[in-house]
């Protein structure tokens, strides 16, 4: 019997929680952990009489993003009523966009298995919250209605993934893309980012072309599950259709939910269709309007975006691959790299200490590196100072500790500020501080930490060093094997003894030198 052959078709569904400070269609605040039920009014708990007004920073970071997934928005969207009956939706419908969203047809590139792939945008629209039903109070279920209303985006990709991995890639690039635009935390703990994947296989025999019925996998709230469902159920539906031989028919869509500590999807209701949600345009809101103007106003406000961002700081920092997106993560502390070089800083050497000893100081306080409170120019001079071989690298790391000490000083001798959002809700952010105390040349004199271009004195340190380690000597005379690490060593040996002080093109030629003369 020929082999089937099975090809999986994954679309997915993302509902991002904008960041705003009010809700879609009222004035409750959006503020995560309230008391329960304390954060509604009138209009998001449905009754009689209260009239929805639209949220206008909601719809402008909805063009943000759109713009940003290289979509068309529609001049004319308009606002519809989805029904349907559950205790957390007290209106009995929710507001969303059925046939005119505001966002369609756009894309994303990302780089998959040494390939291109293309993820198609089907559309993204705007549409409220519901409440959330809380079970574990006892043996009966409560609801909270606080996020009720709460605005979200609703990304809907075309079905363009083939593996569980790629999905995984997808909803990470998109979690970055959304938190540098400013427009959403994208905390998953705190479900402003949830994940439903649509999932089924297309099954090609030599009788036929056959698909399983879709499955959605519902309400996904880490990569972790994201992953897990969508590798579980390609399994499950392969094995399904091979006992069952079942396929995709009117009605037979299900939704399944994950149970994480099984790791399997589990049966929750079959699908609702489009009819059944019974959308029909909202008669308490017009049509939403956007002129050409101002989406070119607000395309004009993008910043450079993550994907291409993290390829140009490869190229232009030398950054290895795997470690760049570490800094174009936090928009701020990729904004310091570029000021940095824009101020003079030699970027390779930037790009080292960003990712060496800068963000070690920034992981000890708990931060990034744009919250450690140093400005660019103070960075640049460091990098300089490396660049032109009048300090070491070793030596830069201890100035640059002493550089984020005083820095801590400064600060805490301050009258406590409020600290302010950075954008792309990367950290809280400091203002950046300076002083004659953060002068990195002021600092290794100090220290005494310059670089020492005195042959006398090298060729002292070179001396001591070779007389206290003959085995290396030895290795780095005779031991072909051995020659090329001993040298290293050596030249490591005077770069210690030193303090870090002998400039290390002189020591490795008095090195060689006495090596060759010894002989």
């Amino acid at each position: 019997m020929t082999e089937a052959l099975i090809e999986p078709i994954i679309g997915l569904e993302v509902h991002v929680q904008l960041a705003t400070r009010s809700k879609m269609w009222c004035g409750c605040a959006v503020e995560f952990g309230a008391p329960p039920n304390s954060r509604v009014c009138p209009v998001c708990l449905g009754l009689p009489g209260a009239l929805p007004v639209m949220n206008r920073q909601a719809v402008e970071y909805a063009i943000l993003t759109g713009l940003a997934l290289n979509c068309s928005i529609s001049r004319v969207s308009r606002w519809d009523r989805k029904s349907y009956t559950y205790p957390d939706l007290p209106k009995n419908y929710q507001i969303s966009q059925y046939d005119l969203p505001l966002c369609v047809g756009g894309y994303i590139e990302l780089k998959s298995d040494h390939r291109i792939l293309k993820v198609r945008i089907r559309r993204a629209h705007l549409e409220e919250d519901a409440g959330k039903n809380v079970h574990d109070l006892g043996p009966f279920t409560a609801v909270d209605l606080n996020r009720a209303g709460t605005p979200l985006l609703e990304i809907v990709t075309e079905p363009d993934f083939s593996s569980a991995d790629q999905v995984r890639q997808f909803a990470v690039e998109l979690q970055r893309l959304v938190r540098y635009l400013g427009v959403s935390e994208a905390n998953m703990q705190k479900g402003q980012m949830r994940f439903e994947p649509n999932i089924n296989l297309r099954i090609r025999t030599p009788a036929q072309v056959v698909c399983t019925p879709i499955v959605e996998v519902k309400n996904l709230n880490s990569f972790r599950a994201l992953h897990g469902a969508v590798s579980y159920e390609l399994k499950r539906q392969r094995e399904a259709w091979r006992t069952s031989g079942v396929t995709a028919a009117t009605g037979n869509k299900t939704n399944r939910g994950w149970d994480d500590d099984r790791q399997v999807t589990v049966p929750q209701r079959e699908k609702e269709e489009a009819y059944d949600y019974r959308y029909f345009p909202d008669p308490d809101l017009v049509p939403l309007t956007t002129s050409a103007e101002h989406v070119e106003y607000r395309r004009g406000q993008l910043p450079e975006l993550p994907i291409p961002r993290t390829e140009r700081f490869i190229s232009e920092y030398k950054l290895p691959p795997r470690d760049a997106p570490a800094l174009v993560d936090c928009r701020m502390t990729a904004d310091l790299l570029d000021a940095a070089a824009e101020a003079g800083g030699h970027k390779e050497i930037l790009g080292k200490h960003f990712l060496g000893f800068w963000a070690r100081f920034a992981n000890e306080r708990h931060t990034t590196i744009a919250g450690l409170g140093l400005t660019a120019r103070r960075m640049a001079e460091l990098a300089n100072l490396v660049g032109d071989g009048k300090i070491s690298t070793t030596a830069a790391r201890q100035i640059a500790h002493a550089m984020v000490q005083r820095v801590d000083e400064l600060l805490a001798s301050r009258p406590a500020a409020t600290p302010r959002p950075a954008p792309g809700h990367c950290d809280t952010l400091r203002d950046p501080v300076d002083s004659p105390d953060l002068d990195p040349v002021r600092l290794a004199e100090k220290l005494r930490l310059l670089q020492s271009s005195d042959v006398g004195e090298i060729q002292h340190w070179v001396d001591r060093v070779f007389a206290a380690h003959p085995q290396a000597v030895r290795d780095a005379r005779r031991n072909p094997k051995k020659r090329k690490p001993a040298r290293g060593f050596l030249l490591g040996q005077v770069m210690k003894t030193s303090g870090g002080k002998a400039d290390p093109k002189i020591a490795g030629r008095l090195i060689d030198e006495k090596l060759h003369a010894d002989e």
